[in-house]
């Protein structure tokens, strides 16, 4: 809203290179506002509050009218479920048990619900439990349509390959569902001709027709003229798109003036103080999306950030006595999360950043959503998921294990780490923490972390050992049982394949390097179960990942800059930020550093 509020005092808005919109995070996130499927709009960005609104649609649908009052926003939704209002929930493409603030309360409004129907494309989401009924739906490379992107352009989507098995697509499903449903209430008639879509494209142009008159007509665009003329921006009128809205500085309202809204942001929902110091602010990590249903299980996504974390200051770490690696309990006055603790620069002192994707496919515990609060604003009524005050102290889970596995099949080393992955979560959900994630370097692993007051027990090790095929007499031992430490790794073809260290874990993270990259094991044999933080051997050294795309490190960008090296030679010599190019700005900023220290 200030952004809007700048642009329209300084006359900014319809001008080349300016305008504030659109202020969303997702692709087709436009797309769903305009075709109404939201509680607080109708399609073509129509009002529901609106008689005039509610009663042309009803018009061109042929129907009686349109409910007088619009319908619940999701935090809403999840309300009248725990109070019972709401009996029954039909959740698509979406994941609320991971997603909702204020989780605890998300969680019980789903256990008493008394029918949930979850229609998704994976069936092991944090939701997934709770469902009665799972519907199989087609994702976004197996069906037809089309997206709208930020800038308001309209393009087909084709799909790449045909869904698997039963998986159909949302609108047939739904489709269906409401012809069964008018067959139900006695109406088949009604709902057959309601409900007669052939084709994605006869839907897009019952929506088209229903654009006709508002802000983002295109009642004349087709799939033909896509396909001829390829993407269109809205309004498309006369057979040609209007690339710059407002410049006439005629606005959307009956008057065509616009309307600054009073805004009341003086204070926060939650403010920090004595008991909860800390102001925690949510986030999304560069190379995951949203719960992680689809990119936590390609390892490469994870080269960048590994682990789960909280950042913190350094100062404030270091005020503290606290070190990184240090596992801390977070606190808010809904719940609390156990999380190893990571300095960042880029933190603000008092501040904690803590990324919303992991949850309980990647943790023994809640994700972020644990502590935060489901206070909405009132005028978009988008809940307060970005900050949380919360109390930070060090958690003493002094028991470490760490098991690293990597796939024993070349054809396909990515399944087997889903199924071990699956299969681990209910034995480590009880550990105050444990972390189930991915990595990979020539090869993918599982990374498996766990924390306890006090050593497993030996039957629990066992079966986590047994699972990930790390027990049996062909595997190398190493155990201290006064001390409650135990060791294993498994070799084949003179490279280390899995480890499994209990109770001392210093080398760790080197052991991981030469599981990921295939390290000839001849040359660190004999430190295999020594207690060394720091690698035997400078081929073990491991260096973050900034590039994915080239698997290009630190390390490497680093040195190439000390020997001179520009963007421009960076991306030419290393291949660093000439794919995707969503490590650019990580690469300016280290370039920056680099120079400042020479």
């Amino acid at each position: 809203m200030a952004l809007i509020h700048l642009h329209l005092a300084t006359g900014k808005i319809g001008r080349p290179g300016m305008g504030p919109f659109s202020l969303t995070g997702q692709p087709n996130a436009m797309g769903g506002r305009e075709t109404g499927t939201m509680a607080t709009l109708l399609p073509g960005h129509r009002n529901p509050n609106s008689e005039k609104d509610r009663s042309e649609l009803a018009h061109l649908w042929g129907i009686p009218s349109l409910p007088e009052r619009p319908g619940k926003t999701a935090v809403e939704i999840f309300d009248a479920l725990a109070e019972g209002t709401i009996k029954a929930i039909w959740i698509a493409c979406t994941n609320p048990a991971h997603s909702l603030p204020h989780l605890e309360h998300a969680v019980e409004a789903l256990r008493r619900a008394e029918w949930v129907v979850l229609q998704d494309a994976w069936q092991d989401t944090e939701t997934a439990p709770f469902a009665d009924l799972l519907l199989p739906a087609a994702t976004w490379g197996e069906k037809e349509g089309t997206m709208t992107n930020s800038e308001r352009r309209i393009s087909r989507v084709r799909a790449a390959v045909p869904p698997p098995g039963e998986a159909k697509p949302d609108w047939w499903i739904v489709q269906a569902f409401a012809r069964h449903l008018g067959k139900a209430l006695g109406i088949p008639e009604r709902a057959e001709r309601l409900f007669s879509f052939p084709t994605e494209e006869a839907i897009f142009l019952d929506y088209a027709r229903t654009t006709a008159g508002t802000e983002i007509a295109i009642e004349t665009l087709t799939y033909a003229t896509l396909d001829q003329l390829g993407p269109q921006q809205w309004p498309f009128t006369s057979g040609q798109s209007q690339a710059r809205p407002f410049s006439d500085h005629r606005f959307s309202y009956p008057d065509g003036k616009a309307r600054f809204q009073t805004l009341d942001r003086s204070r926060l929902p939650e403010q920090i103080d004595a008991r909860h110091p800390f102001l925690l602010i949510t986030g999304r990590l560069r190379d995951q999306w949203h719960g992680m249903s689809r990119t936590g299980r390609i390892p490469q996504l994870f080269r960048h950030d590994p682990e789960p974390v909280v950042c913190m200051n350094r100062t404030d770490l270091e005020r503290r006595g606290w070190h990184e690696g240090d596992l801390l309990r977070l606190r808010s006055r809904r719940g609390e999360l156990i999380l190893p603790v990571a300095a960042a620069d880029e933190v603000r002192s008092g501040h904690l950043f803590l990324a919303m994707h992991w949850g309980r496919r990647s943790l023994s515990g809640e994700g972020s959503n644990a502590l935060t609060l489901a206070a909405t604003d009132p005028l978009s009524k988008q809940p307060h998921l970005k900050h949380a005050a919360v109390r930070v102290e060090k958690c003493n889970l002094p028991w470490r294990t760490v098991i690293l596995r990597r796939s024993d099949h070349p054809d396909n080393p990515i399944e087997p780490l889903l199924q071990w992955q699956a299969a681990l979560r209910p034995l480590v959900a009880n550990f105050p923490y444990a972390a189930l994630t991915l990595d990979e370097g020539r090869w993918p692993i599982l990374r498996v972390t766990l924390a306890h007051s006090t050593p497993p027990e030996d039957e629990l090790l066992e079966r986590l050992a047994s699972l990930l095929a790390l027990s049996g007499p062909e595997l190398l031992q190493y155990e201290d049982r006064s001390n409650h430490i135990l060791k294993r790794a498994r070799i084949a073809e003179r490279q280390l394949t899995g480890i499994l260290l209990s109770g001392e874990t210093a080398a760790a993270h080197w052991l991981c390097e030469a599981i990921k990259n295939g390290t000839q094991t001849d040359t660190f044999h004999r430190w295999l179960f020594a207690p060394l933080a720091e690698p035997p051997l400078a081929d073990l050294t491991s260096s973050r990942i900034v590039c994915n795309c080239r698997m290009v490190s630190e390390t490497a960008i680093r040195s190439a800059v000390a020997a001179g090296a520009d963007l421009e030679r960076l991306q030419a010599e290393l291949g660093c930020g000439t794919v995707c190019g969503s490590c650019l700005p990580e690469i300016r900023k280290i370039t920056l550093e680099a120079r400042a220290v020479q």
